[in-house]
């Protein structure tokens, strides 16, 4: 297997090359050359085998013999040592639940085993690296986290200043070391266009190894397929719709693809919030990404979903089969705070904000098929975002790690979206 780019005008990667790499030289995105099918006895047994014991041959085909297995299964081990419970809220609605790792939020996973993807391909290597993250709330945490003191590695992440959560940021901001944070004085797209510039600016990358810990990388992206396999292992019945919500679209294309390779799901929905880039492709037909609007679900404030590219190749670019497996819905924030306030009163289950909208998606598409059950994605602890306790009132966290979420200092540079900038940085990190 290799990598090849969606752009289609660069040369092809083996896993070790588009890990380092991140993008690829055109500013495509890597993606794999075949998506491998899982046998029937591996679906029949999933049952039977540990979260590690899934990971580790999820993955295995996607990373060749380029890390040895032994090796290998250390990296899923330690990616997925925390659980991924599915609770149920109502009798046809389940919450997979991704905020057990060390930040509250699904990054953990890919972020987890890309560090330690990284600090194996970077033994022994001269050069330093440099990783670079865009962030719109959750993904910098994690990995700000998953690469915190790794030896020869530098990380410098870019959020957009007043759009995350004040937990989000002292995630973002407390650690420092070998983590720069960026505070930019824009969007999320203008964080992800000032880091792709980064990653293709010929003067750093010949002195240094640049690459993406976003879900540009594949070993960001392609382990978020790990929880979809645990949820089935833990799922009875006929296979349920996934509700996923949906930013950059990173994690519903981790579905899609584990979804071709066999996973027995009956389709997925992405649930968007205002920024409905992808919602009006599927009603008129046309991509045409526009500046992202703020929102209370902030980390899916994207205005130009770069994984989307992705989802298109898992279908062969062919529209029409793509809308056979995917539906895409919009949210309000009206929506959100109801289903949140609802929710809340009639289950006693506290939503976060994504978790609401992706729950409100599930639930409109169950009420024309009710027959059917589904799973959605709560993708972040509900303590990370101010905002549900000013919908719901004052619950319980019930997480020692979120009641020692307020310790630590800010560490940040403020700077506007000038790439300039970013220059002046990077070059005393190299």
């Amino acid at each position: 297997m290799h990598y090849f780019s969606t752009k289609r005008n660069s040369p092809n990667a083996s896993f070790r090359e588009a890990v380092l790499q991140g993008q690829a030289s055109d500013r495509g995105l890597f993606f794999p050359s075949d998506i491998p099918k899982k046998s029937r006895d591996f679906i029949a047994n999933l049952k039977r085998r540990s979260n590690e014991e899934i990971a580790f041959e999820v993955i295995r085909p996607f990373v060749n013999d380029e890390i040895p297995e032994a090796e290998l299964f250390e990296i899923c081990t330690e990616t997925v040592n925390f659980p991924f419970p599915l609770v149920s809220i109502t009798n046809s609605i389940l919450a997979l639940e991704l905020f057990h790792g060390p930040t509250l939020a699904f990054k953990d996973v890919g972020a987890r085993f890309m560090s330690r993807c990284l600090q194996f391909f970077s033994q022994g290597k001269s050069r330093k690296t440099i990783v670079i993250v865009a962030t719109s709330g959750d993904t910098g945490g994690a990995v700000a986290a998953g690469f915190h003191g790794i030896e020869g590695i530098e990380v410098v992440i870019l959020y957009p200043k007043g759009r995350v959560s004040r937990v989000q940021e002292m995630q973002l901001t407390a650690l420092g070391g070998n983590v720069t944070t960026l505070e930019v004085r824009g969007t999320f797209d203008d964080c992800q266009s000032l880091a792709k510039t980064a990653l293709a600016d010929a003067e750093f990358t010949g002195k240094a190894s640049f690459t993406s810990a976003n879900s540009i990388n594949v070993a960001r992206w392609l382990p978020q397929q790990f929880y979809y396999w645990i949820a089935l292992k833990n799922w009875d019945g006929e296979p349920p719709i996934f509700s996923v919500p949906s930013g950059n679209f990173g994690n519903v294309a981790a579905g899609l693809i584990a979804s071709a390779s066999g996973l027995p799901a009956r389709s997925f929905i992405a649930a968007c919030n205002a920024n409905d880039v992808v919602p009006r492709f599927f009603e008129m037909g046309e991509f045409e990404p526009r500046p992202s609007v703020a929102t209370l679900s902030n980390a899916m404030d994207v205005g130009d979903p770069s994984n989307f590219e992705r989802v298109l190749e898992i279908f062969g670019r062919d529209v029409s089969r793509l809308k056979e497996v995917l539906t895409a819905v919009t949210v309000s924030d009206t929506e959100t705070q109801e289903t949140m306030k609802e929710v809340f009163e009639k289950t006693g289950y506290v939503l976060d904000p994504h978790g609401a909208v992706g729950f409100r998606a599930l639930a409109d598409s169950l009420a024309s098929q009710p027959s059917e059950r589904g799973i959605f994605l709560e993708t972040a602890h509900p303590v990370k975002f101010e905002s549900v306790e000013g919908v719901i009132g004052n619950y319980e966290v019930g997480s020692d790690i979120a009641a020692n979420l307020n310790n630590g200092k800010k560490k940040s540079i403020e700077i506007n979206p000038d790439y300039n900038e970013v220059r002046e940085i990077l070059s005393k990190l190299i």
